[in-house]
């Protein structure tokens, strides 16, 4: 399986996407573009607008909108991570240094601001309300998204099921806005509407179950951070929920600690923890479950390469894991 084969399928439109973002990053005030550009230009796979790009060419559009649609979702995105990185005092990502690392904290959230304002601006000029109703609610969940893990930080007590909503509000919310946006932009029938948002859902929260695994077995250099990351941010995520619930009451004690200290004092005996408690195993087989369902959303459009794309877009998102 080959990523390679799913931007082909846009390779023309990811190009014109990538050209707009550009454009669209223009501003009178040079450190608002220096910073922006640092941020755009930093790598990743453009994963979301590239959601936009085949949801709305599965259901049939024919139009040029979705290139606009696509930097939207962009730009969104881009602003999360920036205010996202200066909540968490990151200094790296994707391999790269943090633009708040770069900069500072100030700088980073206000350009983090520009960003959400220019996408409400292009939002503005594709003249659809239900298109923006969509992405103005996105935009406010996934806000409480980062409000719930921030004050879930340290906290070991967090259940599976609350585990679920943040990363549905934090991570999921924009996947299941980039699919049925597209779908709205494309006149979509209501079943294929419904399916093409549920693929984005579910295709975000495999996609987010298996980045929580790869930090607990992952490789550095692929990733742009490092194991353990989650962990000396006292982030609880799904394996250490099910390492918890399946270990000794020792290995119980021992993964809580860590949580509540931060740190990776403990990290060699919470790695090895979390590999024999069967966490890695659980975890991965809920992002299966996910991807499942994702894939089964599509099954109302018709066969076209877009949904060939798609579908290997969620294998290609479990598959990340060694």
């Amino acid at each position: 399986m080959t990523a390679q084969r799913i931007y082909d399928t846009v390779a023309d439109d990811f190009s014109r996407v990538n050209d707009l973002i550009i454009q669209r990053l223009s501003s009178d005030v040079p450190l608002v573009e220096k910073i922006a550009q640092y941020i755009i230009e930093s790598g990743g796979k453009r994963l979301r607008p590239l959601l936009v790009l085949l949801s709305s060419q599965a259901a049939g559009y024919g139009k040029d909108d979705h290139l606009k649609l696509a930097a939207v979702i962009e730009f969104l995105h881009t602003a999360t991570l920036l205010h996202d990185d200066v909540v968490d005092t990151s200094d790296m990502r994707r391999g790269r240094s943090t633009a708040n690392a770069r900069w500072g904290n100030a700088p980073s959230v206000l350009v983090g601001d520009f960003l959400y304002a220019r996408a409400f601006e292009m939002m503005v000029e594709l003249k659809s309300l239900s298109i923006m109703e969509v992405l103005s609610h996105a935009t406010a969940v996934i806000a409480e998204g980062e409000v719930m893990q921030l004050m879930n930080v340290k906290n070991p007590d967090l259940t599976e099921d609350q585990y679920m909503k943040v990363i549905h509000n934090k991570t999921a919310m924009l996947f299941e806005a980039a699919s049925h946006t597209g779908a709205l932009l494309a006149n979509a029938n209501e079943e294929q509407e419904l399916g093409l948002k549920d693929y984005g859902k579910h295709l975000g929260l495999a996609f987010q179950l298996v980045d929580d695994v790869l930090d607990y077995r992952g490789d550095a250099e692929a990733m742009g951070k490092n194991v353990g990351d989650d962990l000396a941010e006292g982030k609880t995520t799904l394996p250490l929920i099910h390492a918890m619930a399946h270990g000794t009451e020792d290995e119980r004690q021992i993964i809580r600690q860590a949580i509540r200290k931060g740190g990776l004092d403990d990290l060699p005996r919470i790695l090895d923890i979390v590999e024999r408690s069967g966490a890695i195993e659980y975890t991965m087989t809920k992002a299966r479950e996910q991807a499942a369902l994702a894939n089964a959303c599509l099954k109302s459009l018709p066969e076209t390469a877009h949904k060939e794309a798609m579908v290997l877009l969620t294998d290609i998102a479990v598959a990340r894991v060694s």
